[in-house]
């Protein structure tokens, strides 16, 4: 829904080199990340990392913003089932049907933890085969194998005014775009205290995020910028009409194209909503367990799930979908530019607790004792910090350009000053102190193999080996 605005604003080769960009500063992030998490696998992740190798008060803040902003990628998914089911001419209201699916969301997510995961696998699977599909489509389209039997080639990068188009507020517009679109990569790390063998199965997931960047993203947005011109009526609006997909499966001839495009959008919906449902809760019960929120609200069932917190965090993710009333295509951008910014804050986050943690390990002899190293380590997570701090400042341009919009200029930068604000509020009146590495506590949580795992591990023949490699290219 996001990426017809995004190439109508920013032209093609804008869209292709802001996600190559957010891309890489992503892969760097998760490398980062995959070192601490299988290193010290618990819920919450990089936010109690963040606590615990830097400044309580960071964590303290750092976590309530992230809960914040899973619970509004809830509600931003809500409203897009409003836009998706805006292609159908259906009976009943879609908000109706939006509230709906918030219930079932919050059902999987009080049931167990197993349900979530049935779900998600299932509907990831139907994503990365319509992907798949689409990007051998837009080979056959660009080829000539469409509607018009045109050779289209780079003919759109060369309209006029293509293929940047905007300028710099044009370009810089597209990086909110791209960093909500990779949002929830970093909260993988998060499910690690419910995960089997972190140790192992943490980098496994950590090394895949490259093909999954390189397959998912960069290439079906290069396909959209070649066989989409940025010129297409109403492209900005966020519609699934218009969407850059459906109009490549147009463009095959494939009369129910549109439909079938729009079905995978509503399934995409619902895994995004059902994941960001899932990260916020366990966020809140990390919450509560750090005492930075109440205790009651890291209550668990009896399949260990924090039900008060599935509650709450769906709660106000109805309150913003409530918006939606306005409006349901304005405030989605809205929502997306809150989620863009904040995802871009956990990635600084993320990269100065990796500097950190590799300090701490150092200065108490223990670097030795990491299951997964970050071969970028030192300059990749500086190159986290201080590229996404950029993206943080210069990606709200439009909203100064051509004349000043208010309201957008709030949805860029309304979070850095709340985020600095708890900060330094709960450093105040808790007088929390910056973490020293000798001090640092890197004993509590972290992950010993069982004495199974440790002989199944080295039982590996040559077979479990070649699997091994197989997994880490694939």
């Amino acid at each position: 829904l996001g990426t017809g605005k995004s190439l109508a604003t920013g032209g093609p080769a804008s869209m292709l080199i802001c996600y190559i960009i957010v891309g890489i500063l992503v892969f760097l992030t998760m490398l980062s990340l995959g070192e601490m998490a299988a290193f010290i696998p618990i819920a919450g992740s990089f936010c109690t990392f963040a606590g615990r190798f830097v400044d309580d008060s960071f964590g303290f803040a750092l976590t309530w913003n992230y809960w914040f902003n899973d619970a509004v990628s809830t509600a931003a998914d809500l409203v897009a089932v409003q836009i998706v089911l805006g292609y159908w001419d259906i009976a009943i209201p879609v908000w109706a049907v939006s509230l709906i699916f918030w219930g079932a969301l919050v059902g999987f997510n009080i049931v167990t933890v197993r349900a979530y995961g049935e779900i998600e696998y299932w509907l990831s699977l139907l994503k990365v085969v319509t992907i798949i599909i689409f990007i051998f489509l837009g080979i056959a389209v660009n080829a000539g194998g469409n509607t018009q039997n045109h050779y289209i080639g780079t003919e759109n990068w060369r309209l006029p005014g293509a293929p940047f188009v905007g300028g710099i507020g044009g370009f810089a517009s597209v990086f909110v775009t791209a960093s909500f679109a990779y949002g929830g990569t970093e909260s993988i790390a998060i499910t690690a205290g419910e995960t089997a063998s972190p140790h192992k199965n943490i980098p496994r997931v950590i090394k895949n995020v490259f093909w999954r960047i390189l397959l998912f993203y960069v290439i079906s947005i290069l396909l959209i910028g070649l066989n989409v011109p940025y010129t297409t009526p109403n492209l900005a609006s966020k519609t699934s009409a218009t969407s850059p997909f459906t109009l490549v499966f147009e463009m095959a001839g494939a009369k129910a194209g549109g439909a079938f495009i729009n079905a995978v959008i509503m399934t995409s919906v619902i895994s995004a909503g059902n994941h960001a449902l899932f990260a916020g809760t366990r966020l809140m019960y990390t919450l509560a367990v750090n005492g930075h929120a109440p205790k009651f609200m890291g209550r668990l069932n009896r399949r260990k799930v924090p039900w008060i917190a599935v509650l709450l965090t769906s709660s106000i993710a109805l309150v913003c979908f409530g918006a939606s009333f306005l409006g349901a295509g304005q405030v989605w951008s809205w929502l997306q530019n809150l989620v863009g910014v904040s995802n871009q804050l956990s990635w600084i986050a993320i990269g100065i607790a990796s500097i950190r943690f590799r300090a701490g390990l150092k200065a108490q002899g223990k670097t030795h004792l990491l299951p997964f190293r970050n071969w970028t380590h030192p300059y990749g997570p500086w190159v986290v910090v201080i590229g996404c701090s950029f993206l943080v400042l210069v990606q709200g341009w439009s909203c100064f350009s051509p004349k000043f919009d208010g309201v957008s200029f709030v949805s860029y930068y309304i979070e850095i000053p709340v985020l600095l604000g708890m900060a330094i509020i709960w450093k105040l009146v808790h007088k929390t102190k910056f973490v020293k590495a000798h001090e640092m506590d890197l004993e509590t949580d972290v992950y010993t193999p069982e004495e199974g795992e440790m002989d199944r591990d080295a039982a590996v023949g040559w077979k479990g080996k070649t699997r091994a490699v197989l997994r880490w290219i694939f």
